[in-house]
């Protein structure tokens, strides 16, 4: 972590000159470097976010600039989420809970009533959704909308 901020106190002014939008999501990282231009300070905040593990924090809670979207911007966080946190989803869906999954659900727009349901067919259906040890969050989305496509319960919520 200290090697982080040493290298962002020497970057940031350098990257200030190149301008890029924040397109590293929400979190504790792009909350300290909020407003700084570049691809160094977005590479920092992604950093930050992903390592300190915080998105998840944030989304479920509504802090860290972490904020509820619309249909694209939910569908546009569930990537960006699925990506951060591609690990810990793995572990969830393979026990049927967790943290991670409960915050997936939430952005996929799952009602409480049928959370169980989207746990349990996680788990039941984990071999298909990870089908490879490799795998990208995309292809694992992909994978999981297939499944959930399935599932009279969850078809509703699955992407088309």
């Amino acid at each position: 972590m200290k090697k982080i901020l040493f290298a962002a106190v020497l970057i940031t002014p350098m990257a200030s000159a190149m301008a890029a939008p924040n397109n590293v999501g929400c979190g504790l990282g792009s909350t300290l470097w909020d407003g700084k231009d570049g691809v160094f300070p977005q590479i920092l905040a992604a950093t930050t976010n992903n390592t300190l593990g915080n998105q998840t924090f944030g989304i479920t809670s509504g802090t860290l600039g972490c904020e509820e979207g619309g249909v694209v911007q939910a569908s546009a966080a569930v990537n960006m989420f699925a990506g951060a946190n591609l690990d810990a989803l793995s572990r969830d869906m393979s026990v049927g809970q967790g943290e991670s999954l409960a915050s997936l659900a939430q952005l996929m727009g799952i009602k409480a009533e049928d959370q169980a349901t989207f746990y349990s067919t996680a788990r039941a259906n984990y071999g298909k959704i990870f089908s490879a040890d490799d795998i990208t969050a995309g292809a694992m989305l992909e994978n999981l909308y297939q499944v959930m496509a399935q599932q009279d319960t969850l078809a509703v919520y699955a992407r088309t």
